[in-house]
């Protein structure tokens, strides 16, 4: 097992003096049990509860006060209530819709307990099945590993030093550093396949690992689904959305199916809700607030980046590529730049967009947006010469401020350019290996 960067956000949570129950969310098999454990050594006391086993589930199913309620899951788990800090955690809550009315006389009565619930199936019942008490729970997101915690899965201390501490990463540093996201960016970042790499370096050795995630994710579709004719439609969705992603997509036939545009377009937001995918929607927005424009076609972003390279079949076009960005017209060199924006936030309510611009014989398309402080900051993910980048050139003539993100293969620098209407602009040119800490960098170049 090794450490995760929520272990952090959860070190905050308890520390709070108004502390709720805590839903920690995040799709299947991206670490969330495993971190609560880990979690768990900063306790007095840890109480485990898996309410997918039948008899755990009916402690919370008997309806008792709770008061009983809690002396019941002391009994059952044969232990003495002590003093000091005491954690329970409730994994898949889901089974038990019963057990997520509790959270709310968990805070009002017990608030000296820590109580932390999670469930694989959690996203895709919020809303629906399940009536989660409003403003009596608080929720963190939890992702597949970003770059930083793949440097820590593989003892590579040196490097995580570099991304994490030294501002600007010294010159030396990136041959090697380049070299270990590109092995991140084939894996990707699912726990169980980092684990496996750390322990035997052996990329084809990770085949039957993202043979079986596959398997499971479709297994999982009859819960996801309403009925039958739904659960069709959502196995449809699955099976094709590595093959679509980095792309922008359109409902109507999508993954070359008869399928509707109303009905593929609940399916993959029921796959969004289990967080298998991001639907990143097109904004026309150059200042605060960033408003998606929800009308237009999404771009697809697959739950990780190495499960895309191996269901699409890139692994071994990546594993020979000199330069992530010239495989697959550079979709994965952004796919993978998406996850570690995305991987920043564990806030539910965070989104990622990227800048669309139409108008008649002059679109315009930048990759991303991110927000820094007060600016709307675009992020293109090119190895183009920097005359090149079009787009970006012309959000930054529309923009009220004077900075820019290219995020490529080359070194850290920062360009003075010059846009076609004449507007000079600070382009921050990052390495692939600090897309993670671009708000970093952002601070370090505004305050030259």
């Amino acid at each position: 097992m090794f450490k995760r960067d929520i272990l952090k956000k959860l070190s905050i949570w308890a520390q709070k003096s108004d502390r709720k129950p805590l839903i920690l969310r995040g799709a299947r098999q991206v670490g969330k049990t495993t971190a609560i454990h880990l979690f768990s050594k900063l306790f007095d006391q840890y109480l485990y509860l898996n309410l997918e086993l039948k008899n755990e589930r009916n402690i919370f199913e008997q309806g008792y006060p709770i008061e009983d309620l809690i002396q019941a899951i002391f009994f059952y788990k044969d232990q003495v209530r002590h003093e000091g800090k005491i954690l329970i955690f409730i994994d898949e809550i889901q089974s038990c819709p019963l057990a997520v009315s509790y959270l709310r006389f968990f805070y009002e009565s017990f608030p000296d307990l820590y109580i932390v619930a999670a469930g694989s199936l959690l996203e895709t019942l919020i809303d629906t099945h399940i009536s989660f008490p409003v403003g009596r729970v608080e929720y963190l997101v939890m992702k597949p590993l970003s770059f930083k915690e793949f440097l820590i899965a593989l003892d590579q201390s040196a490097s995580l030093d570099i991304i994490k501490n030294k501002i600007p990463a010294p010159a030396f540093t990136h041959d090697k550093l380049m070299k270990l996201f590109h092995t991140y960016s084939i894996i990707g970042g699912m726990p169980e396949i980092i684990q496996k790499y750390s322990d035997q370096k052996d990329i084809i050795a990770l085949n039957s690992i993202f043979d079986s995630l596959i398997v499971s994710y479709l297994d999982d579709v009859e819960k996801y689904a309403r009925n039958h004719s739904m659960a069709n439609v959502i196995r449809h969705a699955v099976s094709n959305a590595f093959y679509e992603a980095g792309s922008r997509i359109k409902f109507q036939g999508f993954g070359n199916s008869n399928y509707k545009s109303r009905e593929m377009s609940e399916a993959l937001k029921v796959l969004e809700k289990a967080m298998l995918i991001y639907l990143l929607y097109p904004s026309s927005s150059i200042k605060p607030p960033l408003l998606p424009n929800t009308k237009k076609s999404p771009k697809l972003q697959v739950l990780d980046t190495g499960m895309l390279n191996y269901f699409a079949g890139f692994q071994k076009e990546l594993f020979r590529a000199n330069d992530i960005g010239s495989i697959y017209q550079g979709k994965i060199a952004e796919h993978i730049v998406g996850q570690e924006l995305l991987a920043i936030e564990t806030s539910p309510l965070f989104k990622l967009h990227f800048w669309n611009r139409e108008k008649k014989q002059s679109n315009a398309e930048v990759d991303f947006l991110v927000q820094y402080e007060n600016l709307i900051i675009p992020v293109e993910v090119k190895s183009a010469a920097t005359g090149r980048l079009r787009s970006l050139h012309q959000f930054m003539d529309r923009a009220p401020h004077r900075y820019a993100v290219r995020i490529y293969a080359g070194k850290l620098e920062i360009n003075e350019i010059k846009t076609l209407g004449g507007k000079k602009f600070a382009l921050l040119n990052l390495p692939f290996y600090l897309a993670g800490s671009v708000a970093d960098y952002l601070e370090w170049m505004i305050s030259q």
